[in-house]
């Protein structure tokens, strides 16, 4: 009891600003701007001098080694952290003019790390989304292209998953995580390696639906394969918290640097992979 009593009496440390009642019932676009943008975690600098526009609606992919601070970078969007005032603005305003509850209702967030609970797929498909139907929870499994795998379950949206999610696979667990990102029909979709667990032709699959899914929609997506991320509107290749080249496909291709190293690395092991 002093253990649960301790976590229900735990003070946030993310909590609304006293201005944010005001924009309860903002209309958000997704226009996502980070600027000058600089965070540290206990007193080390993790980003630094981050400068991004995401116009509503575009796509932006992140690439860049492991601890290169691609994860921090989408965290502070939903204030999952807090970043320095002024520094990261959605729709031009401050993320800490927003109340929580609507910041984060506009957002769709798949993390790397995958929690399913020990219930049926449906109620993990729908967590968060109280009142969905049947027909949306359907609709966000087609676009997460899990629908087909869930069908084939014998008892189907009723299949439990066990804790954690114990009785899917790791690509099926991804997908049922994007699903519950989808239905909640979000402004801003955040993919953190979300297709990591799948083969290159499940993701291909995957990303053919979701194109269609994220039209209107910002999308951020963070991944180590290039096929992933070769159809974003814009590319940024994050190193040591730095941004060290952006631009799109094409673009980072002729100036040979990093991401044109990683594309040649990639081509050189999906060759190996057909030998």
């Amino acid at each position: 009891m002093a253990r649960i009593d301790e976590i229900l009496t735990a003070k946030p440390d993310i909590v609304d600003s006293p201005q944010a009642a005001q924009l309860a019932n903002a209309e958000v676009r997704g226009d996502l701007e980070f600027r000058h943008l600089n965070f540290a975690y206990n007193g080390t600098l993790v980003l630094h001098d981050i400068n991004l526009c995401v116009p509503a609606g575009t796509s932006l992919a992140i690439v860049g080694p492991t601890g290169s601070g691609k994860t921090t970078l989408v965290n502070l969007i939903p204030r999952i952290y807090d970043a320095p005032g002024g520094s990261v603005l959605l729709d031009g305003r401050q993320l800490d003019d927003y109340p929580l509850d609507t910041l984060r209702r506009n957002i769709g967030f798949v993390p790397q790390e995958t929690f399913l609970f020990s219930d049926t797929v449906r109620e993990n498909i729908a967590f968060g989304v109280e009142d969905a139907t049947d027909a949306q929870v359907s609709a966000a499994a087609e676009g997460a292209s899990i629908a087909k795998d869930i069908e084939s379950f014998p008892e189907r949206y009723q299949t439990m998953v066990g804790e954690r999610g114990i009785t899917l696979s790791g690509g099926q667990k991804q997908r049922s995580a994007i699903a519950r990102a989808l239905i909640r029909n979000p402004k801003i979709l955040v993919l953190d390696d979300a297709l990591s667990s799948v083969d290159t032709y499940t993701e291909e699959r995957i990303l053919n639906h979701l194109r269609e899914v994220m039209k209107g929609r910002t999308t951020i997506f963070i991944s180590h394969r290039v096929s992933t991320v070769r159809a974003a509107d814009q590319i940024a290749v994050l190193h040591d918290g730095r941004i060290v080249e952006i631009g799109t496909h094409d673009d980072l291709l002729e100036k040979d640097g990093y991401y044109a190293d990683l594309y040649n690395k990639q081509l050189l092991e999906e060759e190996l992979e057909t030998v």
